[in-house]
């Protein structure tokens, strides 16, 4: 292999390749020896050299089409303002209904608090009403001798 460099010396006036590269018409190596990233590559004065190069960009590909929307996405976006206004359209009703919400909820309590008075006062009024009757109770006890065994019976009248 040659030991010079193998970039290239231009003169000013001339514009030309000094005279021991203007003799070499082939590559200083084989192509199938050249690594990858280094190209055979030709000067604008005419020389063919070596050159590290830049690793070339694959061709952009044409934007992909566009694909439609599927049914259930417009579905959704369909629903939700829907159901968006229907929840703000609820909030409002309510608020309007607020002050008559709370009369009947306060009426309620009060119907709560009567059936409980009422049922207490009937509970009372039933058991002071009803006589207790006395409640009497015979007993029948027999045993024969002193460490007998004793039987008995009760009777509840």
């Amino acid at each position: 292999m040659d030991p010079r460099p193998t970039y290239t010396i231009t003169t000013a006036e001339t514009h030309q390749a000094p005279a021991y590269l203007q003799h070499r018409p082939t590559p200083p190596m084989p192509l199938h020896e050249i690594p990858p990233g280094v190209e055979l590559v030709t000067l604008p004065s005419g020389i063919r050299t070596l050159a590290y190069t830049q690793p070339t960009t694959p061709p952009m590909t044409a934007a992909p089409a566009a694909q439609p929307v599927p049914a259930w996405a417009k579905t959704t976006a369909l629903l939700v303002p829907t159901t968006g206004f229907g929840i703000g359209a609820a909030g409002v009703g309510l608020s309007y209904a607020a002050p008559g919400l709370i009369a009947i909820s306060h009426a309620l309590w009060a119907a709560v608090a009567l059936i409980a008075t009422g049922g207490t006062a009937a509970a009372a009024l039933i058991r002071r009403c009803r006589r207790p009757l006395p409640t009497q109770i015979t007993q029948n006890i027999t045993a024969t001798g002193f460490f007998g065994r004793a039987n008995g019976t009760i009777h509840h009248r």
